[in-house]
């Protein structure tokens, strides 16, 4: 599975993430209330974007987002943990958004564009979602992710946060509200 691939909707570009777009990306990153509710709350600090960024550039599966209409960098995304075996599977994740493009149907085109591209390879899409990140959670069942009884700690904001596991599988995706 490429996870790097350009994808292209009405509203938005996604392209691989590239060095030279950390002064873009930080200038919307660096907006604390991005991360108000978030597990890594920190992270509009300049020290801990830049190993967020540095650790999205070494393991090769961010993408950059962009609003078609003015050409800006508005966030970013990533394809991780792919893993071949079962039908395959790929966490979607590290997803963040300008507040200025949150509404709007942005994140529900970016998540369907990087979905219909994800299930041409894979069985099954899974999203760790911060467990008291009730935003993100709204928006992944909006989005037709169900929950599933996966649950795990990560370290964010120098101590280890629960996360839960929604999923979309190449079935439900393609009779959910993201379908084409």
């Amino acid at each position: 599975m490429n996870r790097q691939p350009v994808l292209e909707g009405e509203l938005l570009l996604l392209r691989p993430l590239q060095s030279d777009d950390w002064d873009a990306l930080y200038g919307v990153a660096s907006d604390p209330l991005i991360w108000e509710i978030h597990p890594a709350n920190d992270r509009w600090q300049e020290p801990v974007f830049r190993a967020y960024f540095a650790d999205a550039l070494e393991k090769c599966g961010a993408l950059a987002v962009i609003d078609k209409s003015s050409g800006a960098i508005i966030g970013s995304s990533r394809f991780q943990n792919h893993d071949a075996a079962q039908g395959g599977s790929v966490e979607i994740g590290w997803t963040f958004l300008a507040r200025s493009h949150w509404g709007g149907g942005y994140n529900r085109e970016m998540k369907r564009l990087m979905l219909a591209h994800a299930l041409g390879f894979v069985e099954r899409a899974h999203f760790m979602v911060g467990e008291s990140n009730l935003r993100s959670r709204r928006a992944m069942e909006k989005n037709g992710g169900v929950l599933t009884d996966h649950r795990e700690m990560r370290q964010r904001a120098g101590g280890a946060n629960p996360h839960v596991r929604y999923e979309i599988t190449r079935e439900s995706f393609a009779r959910g509200p993201l379908a084409f």
